[in-house]
C-alpha cells in the first residue's frame, strides 16, 4: 500500500481550507495506508495561519508551515515538498478547484511507470486575458523545461518523493517546481482531471504575476532568451550584407550613390534597437547570477503547527 504526502500552499484562503481537508479526510484513507496534508502559509494577510493552526490540532495528519514573508507559490511549495516524509508528493490548490477525489488517476498514471504525473483541466475557468497569459506561462516553461509535456502542466500534480533529490541542495530566490523537476526525470505524463469553479476567494495569480513568472523562468532556469539574441544579431548582420551589397551594386551599375536620410536613419535604428535588447537580455542574466551570488534563500519559515501526537512521535 502506497504512502503520500500533500502539499498545499495557501495564500489568503481562510474560507476554503476547513471542506478542503474534510474532502481530504474522506479521500485520503482509501489511496494510503500513511498519509500527511502539509499546508505552507505563504504570509496570508488574512487569518489563514489560524486556520491552520486550528486543523493542525483537529486532524493528526495534518501540520502547517509558515513563512517568515510572502515568496510566492513555487517558494512555498519548495518548502513542503522538502518537509515530506512519504513516497509520494501531492501538490494542489488551496482553493477547492482541486477535488481530492481525482487524485487516484494521478497515482493510477503514476502506476504505469511515470515519475511526474500532471492533472490538466478540460477547460480553462478564467478571464481572456489570465488565460492568455497562461498559456505565454506554459510556452515560456516548455522552452525551460525542454520537454513537450510542458504545455500540460499544471498545479495539480503527482511525483515520486525521490526525484526531489535532483534539487535537494537548490538555493535562489527564483524557484519553479516544475523545471526542477526534470532535473530529475523524463518520465512526465498529464491525464485530464475534473477541476471545479472556484466559490471561495478570487484567484491570486494576476496576469501580471503570470508573467513575471514567466520571464522568471526564461532567464533563471534556460538560454533561449540568449539564443534568440544571437539569432536577432545574425539576422541584422546578415540584412546588413544584403543592404551593403544593393548599395555598392547601385553604385557599379548606375554610378549614383543609394539617397535618403530616412533609410540612412532607419537602419541606424533597427541595429541601435538589436544591441540594446540583447545589452538588456545579458544585463538579465547578469543579475541573475547577482543574485544567486548573494545566497538569498527560496524560503524562511517563522513557526510550525503540529499536532499534540505528532510532537510526542517526534
Amino acid at each position: 500500500m502506497r504512502t503520500c504526502s500533500i502539499v498545499i500552499p495557501v495564500y489568503n484562503s481562510e474560507g476554503s481550507l476547513s471542506p478542503l481537508l474534510e474532502q481530504l479526510a474522506i479521500t485520503l484513507p482509501t489511496l494510503c495506508q500513511e498519509y500527511e496534508v502539509i499546508l505552507v502559509n505563504d504570509a496570508s494577510r488574512d487569518k489563514s495561519w489560524s486556520v491552520i493552526r486550528q486543523l493542525a490540532e483537529k486532524y493528526e495528519w495534518a501540520r502547517g508551515i509558515n513563512l517568515m514573508r510572502n515568496y510566492g507559490q513555487h517558494n512555498a511549495l519548495l518548502c513542503g515538498i522538502r518537509s515530506a516524509r512519504y513516497d509520494l508528493i501531492v501538490t494542489m490548490d488551496d482553493d477547492l478547484q482541486h477535488p481530492p477525489e481525482e487524485i487516484a488517476k494521478l497515482f493510477a498514471k503514476l502506476d504505469e511507470g511515470f515519475d511526474v504525473v500532471y492533472g490538466t483541466p478540460q477547460k480553462e475557468r478564467h478571464g481572456f486575458l489570465r488565460d492568455l497569459a497562461s498559456q505565454v506561462t506554459k510556452l515560456a516553461l516548455q522552452g525551460a523545461m525542454g520537454v513537450d509535456i510542458a504545455r500540460n502542466v499544471s498545479a495539480f500534480r503527482a511525483f515520486r518523493t525521490q526525484v526531489r533529490d535532483a534539487f535537494a541542495v537548490y538555493q535562489g530566490p527564483f524557484v519553479s517546481i516544475d523545471v526542477l523537476l526534470t532535473w530529475g526525470t523524463t518520465r512526465f505524463a498529464a491525464i485530464t482531471t475534473r477541476h471545479e469553479p472556484r466559490t471561495i476567494g478570487v484567484s491570486n495569480y494576476t496576469v501580471r504575476k503570470l508573467i513575471t513568472h514567466a520571464l522568471n523562468m526564461m532567464t533563471g532556469f534556460s538560454t533561449l532568451p540568449l539564443q534568440l539574441a544571437s539569432l536577432l544579431g545574425f539576422s541584422l548582420a546578415l540584412f546588413s550584407v544584403v543592404v551593403l551589397v544593393y548599395a555598392v551594386g547601385r553604385y557599379l551599375i548606375e554610378g549614383t550613390p543609394v539617397q535618403g536620410f530616412p533609410f540612412l536613419a532607419s537602419i541606424i535604428g533597427i541595429f541601435s534597437g538589436a544591441q540594446l535588447l540583447a545589452l538588456g537580455i545579458i544585463g538579465e542574466y547578469l543579475a541573475r547570477m547577482h543574485f544567486r551570488s548573494m545566497d538569498k534563500p527560496s524560503y524562511v519559515v517563522r513557526e510550525q503547527a503540529v499536532n499534540e501526537t505528532q510532537k510526542e512521535i517526534a
